[in-house]
C-alpha cells in the first residue's frame, strides 16, 4: 500500500477545513439582517403602533399608532394619561436610508380614535383604516361614539409646507349600534368592484350583555358617498368578531371570533344566498387541547386551505397554529400544525404566507429574551419547522403584536408596540 506524503495529507486536511470555513461563511452571509428604520418618541410622531404596514408601489411604508401625535384632547381611550389620540404615519426611502413622516394626527372628535387597524389602499391611490371610538358621540356618550372608517389622501393642490398632514374624510360614521354595529376593529379589505368589508367588535341586533355581539358590514360607494349594509349579526356562543375577514375564490367570507368574556373562539364563514348573508360556524375551540384565545385572522394557503393561529393553548399552553381542509360533504377538518414552544402567548396578528407557502408571525412574549419574537414556518416532508428569525431585546423592540409585510425581494417589515431608543415603539425590516 502507497504511503502518503504528511504534507500531501496536511495540504488536504487544510483544503477540507478552508472548505468547510467558507460554506460557513457563506451561511452566515445569508442570516437574516434585522433593522430598526424608525423609534417613536411618543410625541407628535406617535406611540405604540400595534398594527401591520402597508406598501406602496414605490416600497415606501405606511402604518398608524394607537397612542400619541395630539395631546391635551379628550381622546377617548387615553382620556386619564392624556398620551395622544394616535396617528398615521409613513417611512419612505431616502438614499440608502429611510425617512419617517406624520401623515394624520388624530384629535379625539369627529375623526375618531385611535386607529385600530392596518390602513390599506383603495383603487383611488388612497388609505383607507378604522378607528375604534369615536365619531358621532349620540351613538355611546360613553366612548363619544361608536367608531368610523376613514380615508386619507395627500393635499389636493401643493403643500408648501415641509410637513404637509393629509386630509382625512370618514367614510362612514357608525350612528346606532344596534342597526350598524359598533367599535369596528380588524383590517378592512376591499372586493373587485371597490366595496369594503370589515368587523364591529360589538354592537348588532342580537343581545351580548346590552351591547350587541358584533357585526360584519359592507360599504358601498353611492352618490359620493358610501352606504352601509349591514351583511350579518352575530349571537352566541360564538360572539365579537374583530379580526377583519378575507374572501376565497367563491365570494365567501371567512374570520375569527375572539375570546372575549372568556369565549373560547371560532371560525366562521359567510355565504351570499341571494337574499342575504348565511353564517355558518366552522370550528368552535374548546380550550386548551387545540387552543384558545383567538386574536389573528385568516389567511388561505395555497391549497386554498384556511390557516390562522391562537394566542393559548395546545400541549405546550404556549398557542398553536392551526388549519382547516374543506370536505367534499361541505364540512371541515380541523388540524393543528403547530404547537409553539417558546412563547408565552402566540400571534395576535395575521400570518403572512409567502410565495412558497412559507408562514411568518410575530409572538407578543417569545424568545429568549421574553420581550417578543419573529418567526418563520416551513412545510417539509417532516412537518412544519419553526425557525427564530428575532428575539427582541427590548432596546430594539418590544412586545411585537403586527403582521409582517414581504415585500418583492423577501424583506420583512413589521412594528414593535414598544421599546426601542425611547420605548415607545419602533418600525423594523428584517433581509434575507
Amino acid at each position: 500500500m502507497p504511503r502518503t506524503n504528511p504534507q500531501t495529507a496536511t495540504a488536504k486536511v487544510a483544503s477540507i477545513v478552508l472548505f468547510a470555513l467558507s460554506i460557513t461563511l457563506a451561511h452566515s452571509a445569508q442570516a437574516q439582517t434585522y433593522t430598526v428604520l424608525y423609534n417613536f418618541t411618543g410625541g407628535s410622531d406617535g406611540a405604540t403602533p400595534k398594527t401591520g404596514l402597508s406598501m406602496d408601489g414605490a416600497g415606501n411604508l405606511y402604518g398608524t399608532t394607537y397612542t400619541g401625535g395630539n395631546t391635551g384632547n379628550d381622546c377617548v381611550i387615553n382620556f386619564l394619561t392624556d398620551t395622544g389620540c394616535g396617528t398615521v404615519f409613513k417611512v419612505a426611502h431616502s438614499g440608502s436610508g429611510w425617512t419617517f413622516s406624520s401623515l394624520y394626527k388624530f384629535t379625539g372628535q369627529s375623526d375618531g380614535d385611535p386607529p385600530s387597524s392596518r390602513v390599506v389602499f383603495g383603487r383611488d391611490g388612497a388609505l383607507y383604516g378604522t378607528a375604534t371610538y369615536g365619531g358621532d358621540a349620540s351613538c355611546d356618550p360613553g366612548y363619544d361614539g361608536c367608531g368610523l372608517v376613514y380615508r386619507l389622501s395627500p393635499q389636493p393642490t401643493f403643500c408648501r409646507s415641509v410637513l404637509c398632514p393629509w386630509l382625512q374624510t370618514p367614510v362612514f360614521t357608525f350612528h346606532n349600534y344596534a342597526t350598524q354595529g359598533q367599535f369596528p376593529s380588524g383590517d378592512l379589505i376591499f372586493d373587485a368592484q371597490g366595496n369594503l368589508y370589515g368587523t364591529t367588535i360589538f354592537g348588532g341586533s342580537n343581545s351580548c350583555g346590552g351591547d350587541g355581539c358584533g357585526t360584519v358590514f359592507e360599504l358601498t360607494p353611492s352618490g359620493g358617498g358610501w352606504t352601509e349594509n349591514l351583511l350579518y349579526a352575530f349571537s352566541y356562543p360564538t360572539p365579537y368578531p374583530d379580526t377583519g375577514v378575507i374572501f376565497d375564490r367563491s365570494g365567501r367570507l371567512y374570520g375569527t371570533t375572539s375570546s372575549l368574556t372568556g369565549q373560547p373562539g371560532s371560525v366562521f364563514q359567510l355565504t351570499n344566498s341571494g337574499s342575504g348573508w348565511i353564517g355558518n360556524s366552522l370550528y368552535v375551540f374548546s380550550g386548551t387541547q387545540n387552543g384558545y384565545d383567538v386574536q389573528a385572522g385568516l389567511v388561505f394557503d395555497q391549497q386554498g386551505y384556511l390557516i390562522g393561529a391562537t394566542q393559548y393553548g395546545g400541549p405546550t399552553n404556549f398557542g398553536t397554529i392551526f388549519q382547516l381542509n374543506p370536505l367534499p360533504n361541505g364540512s371541515w377538518n380541523f388540524n393543528t400544525i403547530y404547537d409553539l414552544q417558546q412563547a408565552a402567548g402566540g400571534p395576535e396578528a395575521n400570518l403572512t404566507m409567502d410565495s412558497a407557502g412559507n408562514l411568518y408571525g410575530t409572538a407578543n412574549v417569545d424568545g429568549s429574551h421574553t420581550f417578543g419574537s419573529v418567526f418563520k414556518l416551513t412545510l417539509t416532508n417532516q412537518g412544519w419547522v419553526y425557525t427564530d428569525l428575532h428575539d427582541f431585546n427590548r432596546s430594539d423592540g418590544q412586545n411585537p403584536i403586527s403582521s409582517v409585510l414581504i415585500d418583492a425581494n423577501g424583506n420583512l417589515y413589521g412594528t414593535a408596540s414598544a421599546g426601542g431608543s425611547h420605548g415607545n415603539g419602533v418600525v423594523w425590516e428584517i433581509t434575507p
